[in-house]
């Protein structure tokens, strides 16, 4: 079936990002919607920043964590923090001359938390997989459509150990600590009694969302259970101590833009 065009990204969040992370403010670069599209950060003084490395990952709460959202829930847009290019903005990625849209709407916020990486030169006890060489992905499940560029206390929650072409990509499933949902849910089970289908709901999505482009079903570990919490911030743990040892020079950076 022919599939709707995709529609343009949504406009991303103008000035100041008060409600987590209150010295950062963005700025856009071309259209949205073209190639030359970028979104950038700067900081209270004016200075551009990386939202991948200068935006902190604590917040100094107890599994509260400060997260950046590429792509607002239901919408098709493939934004992400661009890992290789100076101050990391957020651009349409692009595949094989194209911009990258998603065959349907994403039901979900969807970003990264900045100041991680999954390291491709380690590989997972548990899964046998290396990671993708990306921050780790938030899903986060609230209410609201949060904008393009936006900095968001989450609480997290549980997550996912997809693998993607051979390789780990973490899927951590979080909500925003000011949606109205959030004094409900504490761990991965809540979601499972307050949310029901929606753990599956993002597995299936997850799982189907590359088909059409020929490629096959991605896969996850651990028998594809969501694992709980505790789990999930040992992850986000793990994987800032991997950024650590990148931006310390003790891995190789590879193509990777660093500070």
């Amino acid at each position: 079936r022919v599939l709707p065009r995709a529609a343009a990204p949504r406009a991303p969040l103008a000035g100041c990002l008060r409600r987590a992370f209150s010295a950062v403010s963005t700025h856009s670069e071309g259209e949205p919607g073209t190639p030359s599209y970028r979104l950038r950060f700067k900081d209270a003084s004016g200075k551009e920043v990386s939202p991948w490395h200068d935006i902190p990952l604590f917040t100094g709460e107890e599994g509260v964590l400060n997260a950046l959202f590429e792509i607002p829930k239901n919408t098709k847009p493939k934004m992400e923090v661009a890992t290789k290019e100076a101050q990391n903005p957020i651009a349409q990625d692009v595949k094989k001359g194209k911009l990258r849209d998603y065959h349907g709407p994403i039901f979900w916020n969807y970003g990264m938390f900045p100041q991680t990486w999954e390291d491709p030169n380690v590989v997972h006890s548990e899964t046998k997989c290396a990671g993708d060489n990306d921050p780790v992905d938030v899903v986060e499940i609230g209410s609201e459509a949060l904008p393009q560029g936006a900095v968001e206390k989450v609480k997290v929650l549980g997550t996912l150990a997809m693998i993607d072409d051979g390789e780990l990509d973490w899927k951590v499933i979080a909500i925003r600590t000011s949606d109205p949902l959030a004094a409900e849910l504490s761990d991965i089970q809540d979601v499972e009694t307050k949310c029901p289908g929606v753990i599956s709901g993002i597995r299936e999505w997850f799982r189907w969302y590359k088909t059409p482009d020929g490629k096959p079903l991605n896969a996850f570990g651990y028998d594809e259970k969501a694992l709980n919490r505790a789990h999930a911030l040992e992850v986000i743990a793990e994987t800032h101590g991997a950024w650590k040892k990148l931006v310390g020079g003790q891995t190789d950076k590879g193509k990777l833009w660093l500070k």
